[in-house]
């Protein structure tokens, strides 16, 4: 049975499960992206984060993601998984593994996919800060609040 490579969990990452799914004989470099949760943005401290997301679609874009890598550097092998539910400080949010031969591709490929899971997969960010708490909407944070989410169902 292969393993998956894209997925959603409302459980903790961890690095050597995710990096271990891209280690081959034939790849000279892996890139591993770990986007944790910090504690202040835009000068307002951070108390946690709340990720939510309509799964199975995030899921098909996270696969849509892998397979434009795969087309745009066809020696890549990649594995995205993404955390929901109730973050704190320094938790792992998101990681991105990629393996090519040689390690420009593999920045490449990992920026390009940190880049697209902002732009296409339906996960929203929620702040709780110590004055207060706001819907961020989608992840480049170009749209306010969560209309999407409510567009999608």
């Amino acid at each position: 049975m292969m393993e998956e490579r894209c997925w959603i969990t409302t459980e903790p990452l961890k690095v050597e499960e995710v990096t271990k799914r891209v280690i081959r004989r034939e790849a000279g470099a892996i890139n591993t992206f770990i986007g944790t949760v910090r504690e202040f943005t835009k000068g307002k401290r951070t108390l946690y984060l709340e990720y939510e997301t309509y799964k199975e679609m995030a899921e098909k874009k996270l696969e849509q993601i892998a397979v434009e890598i795969e087309k745009q550097w066809p020696s890549a092998q990649v594995v995205i998984a993404h955390r929901v539910g109730r973050l704190d400080i320094t938790d792992i949010a998101v990681m991105i593994a990629v393996s090519t031969p040689h390690r420009n591709d593999s920045y490449e490929a990992s920026r390009y996919a940190i880049e697209r899971i902002k732009e296409i997969v339906p996960i929203w960010k929620k702040e709780h800060w110590e004055d207060g708490e706001e819907w961020i909407g989608d992840q480049k944070e170009v749209r306010p609040g969560v209309p999407l989410k409510e567009e999608i169902k």
